[in-house]
């Protein structure tokens, strides 16, 4: 028996669910990595179309669990469970020492941490072709902005990927149920990513959304900018004055990080 939460992680309990996840990443034959493979409900179908599957778990319980399951179906050959915290293991190291380079990741994330994963995810040394994760509802469409209204969140996976919503899950299907409903969605990495040094672009972007109810120009000014040469800045980057962080797009905040940059 493995408990019935771990780490603050709600298994999915709807094999249909999981089936449509498996079917939406399109895997035939390919190498994908799991996040968290809890009874391994989807990892199970994952076996079924990929070519290799990397289980990473971190709670010792579960991954003998998973251990058990995967000699039951006799899939030994195409699952092996990684025992250990995907935020602290070398990633790089294991993509080099399975041959991993070219793959995708299929997850069912941990509400908490699921920033994290993701920034992790897209930033590591060989960055995989797409992801398909469930997350929380409100945190998938938040990544996709499907108000209109960026965040640091969306501009932060936007700089690498394409993000989409596939459909909504309900709450009823995962035991124990959370209190909110989830939302798969889908990363896929862009072929070109912007040319900038990262640290100061993200730092651009941190500050200004820094306080959400203060317009952008306000925001930078805590980078030492003063006002008049904001607004300058801002009319040759075809921005109004007024304008608040939520309003610019990956492709306005490269601009408005090039055109700070050469007046440094």
């Amino acid at each position: 028996m493995i408990p019935k939460k771990s780490l603050g992680q709600n298994f999915l309990i709807n094999e249909s669910i999981a089936e449509k996840i498996v079917s939406s990443a399109n895997i035939k034959n390919a190498n994908v990595l799991e996040i968290g493979p809890g009874k391994g409900i989807l990892t199970k179908y994952l076996a079924e179309h990929a070519g290799k599957v990397l289980a990473i778990e971190v709670d010792p319980h579960i991954a003998k669990f998973c251990d058990s399951k995967i000699k039951q179906w006799g899939a030994e050959k195409k699952i092996e469970i990684i025992k250990g915290d995907v935020l602290k293991i070398n990633l790089p190291k294991l993509v080099e020492e399975n041959n991993f380079h070219n793959y995708k990741v299929v997850a069912n994330l941990p509400y908490y941490i699921t920033s994290k994963i993701i920034r992790l995810l897209l930033e590591t040394k060989y960055p995989q072709s797409e992801m398909i994760l469930m997350v929380q509802k409100e945190v998938g469409e938040r990544i996709c902005a499907l108000d209109g209204k960026e965040s640091l969140l969306s501009i932060s996976v936007k700089f690498y990927a394409e993000p989409e919503l596939l459909f909504e899950v309900s709450r009823e299907n995962f035991k124990p149920a959370p209190e909110v409903d989830s939302a798969v969605i889908r990363i896929k990495r862009k072929k070109l990513i912007p040319d900038v040094n990262t640290k100061r672009f993200f730092s651009l972007v941190r500050a200004g959304f820094s306080a959400k109810r203060k317009i952008l120009v306000n925001n930078l000014r805590n980078l030492g900018h003063p006002r008049a040469k904001l607004s300058v800045i801002f009319r040759k980057a075809g921005l109004e004055p007024g304008v608040r962080a939520e309003r610019l797009g990956v492709e306005e905040w490269v601009r408005l990080y090039s055109i700070l940059e050469e007046r440094n």
